[in-house]
């Protein structure tokens, strides 16, 4: 009913016109989301180099400390 009521209010406005309607609109194909999992990918390689890093640097550090 609220809809029947904002498109009489449109319709009598005169902007009726120029608001497309739901059928006017056509089903756009879906592409695949081959973007966000090359992302996700590049961000965990990413992670996992800085994780491997660090525990080398965190290594050498104990190391060091037990050796003096």
């Amino acid at each position: 009913m609220a809809s029947f009521a904002l498109d009489l209010v449109l319709w009598l406005a005169g902007i009726r016109g120029h608001i497309p309607r739901f059928d006017d609109f056509r089903p756009v194909p879906v592409a695949p989301a081959t973007g966000a999992g090359h992302l996700a990918r590049v961000l965990a390689l990413m992670a996992a180099v800085f994780a491997a890093l660090s525990l080398a640097v965190w290594g050498t550090v104990w190391m060091a400390i037990h050796l003096l």
